[in-house]
């Protein structure tokens, strides 16, 4: 099943479509991303995809990437960042902390531009909020990104309630499929160990910090985990911005339909006015 999700990325049965608007580089300490840069750049956005640490990549969702680039006018940046089982926690942040370092450092000669933005969905808007807290903690670097796009992600990896109470609806995520996932990435780990803040940033303190924008359907095991993250951004002095999509299920922005439309302008803008 594993290696079924990997082929197929995210969603769908078939292999995504590669663009050849999309170039593969390496970055610093062997990090591989996906670059997409549009004839006009006003800022870079990192992005961090999902898949539950253990599927999915930077090459994922090229259509995706490649409209956000023209429209929002930025130079998007893919983080191909080692998966678990293989290579479980810290690999993947440890690959996108180096990816965003090399940014901060390289963004203005590579692009023209040191505005930087930040973001991802489900497990890579995980990677994304501890990506801003080891750059604050370990690097002393705070401001240079400028806002953090966050889609539905797991910030408490032992189990907000809504995680736990969901269940096994059938939907792309429910509780057996969450605790699976927190078993690859972090294995070996009980509940508490999973409470670190460098594991689950709902408990770190989250002073300096970007503006963000979080989205999450109601139908989604991970509801709490964006109410309640929202929250202390908001209470840690951030501006926090919260769209709770009524009826929608986890990774709902996989799948064509008009609630998704919708959303894909909402993060445009948000980027874009960054």
């Amino acid at each position: 099943m594993l290696a079924l999700l990997r082929r197929n990325r995210l969603g769908g049965d078939t292999p995504p479509v590669r663009l050849p608007q999309g170039q593969d580089r390496v970055v610093a300490g062997g990090v591989k991303v996906r670059a997409f840069v549009p004839d006009r750049v006003d800022g870079v956005y990192l992005h961090l995809h999902g898949g539950g640490w253990a599927f999915g990549s930077a090459d994922g969702q090229d259509e995706k990437l490649w409209r956000l680039a023209v429209e929002a006018r930025l130079a998007v940046l893919s983080v191909d960042y080692r998966l678990a089982p293989e290579h479980p926690f810290p690999a993947g942040p440890d690959d996108c902390e180096a990816a965003a370092r090399w940014l901060v450092d390289r963004a203005e000669a590579e692009f023209g531009t040191a505005r930087l933005l930040i973001g991802g969905e489900s497990a890579g808007a995980h990677l994304s909020v501890l990506t801003l807290l080891r750059l604050r903690d370990r690097h002393g670097i705070t401001g240079t990104f400028r806002a953090a796009h966050l889609a539905f992600g797991p910030y408490d990896l032992s189990m907000t309630p809504s995680q736990r109470l969901f269940g096994p609806r059938r939907l792309l995520s429910n509780s057996d499929s969450v605790r699976g996932s927190y078993e690859l990435f972090t294995p070996g780990m009980g509940p508490e160990e999973r409470r670190d803040p460098e594991v689950s940033p709902l408990y770190a303190g989250l002073t300096g910090l970007p503006p963000a924008r979080f989205v999450v359907g109601t139908q989604d095991p991970l509801l709490d985990d964006s109410l309640f993250l929202a929250q202390r951004w908001q209470s840690a002095g951030a501006p926090a911005q919260l769209d709770v999509v009524a009826g929608a299920m986890h990774g709902f922005t996989l799948f064509p339909s008009t609630i998704t439309a919708r959303e894909q302008r909402r993060e445009r803008d948000f980027l874009a006015g960054a």
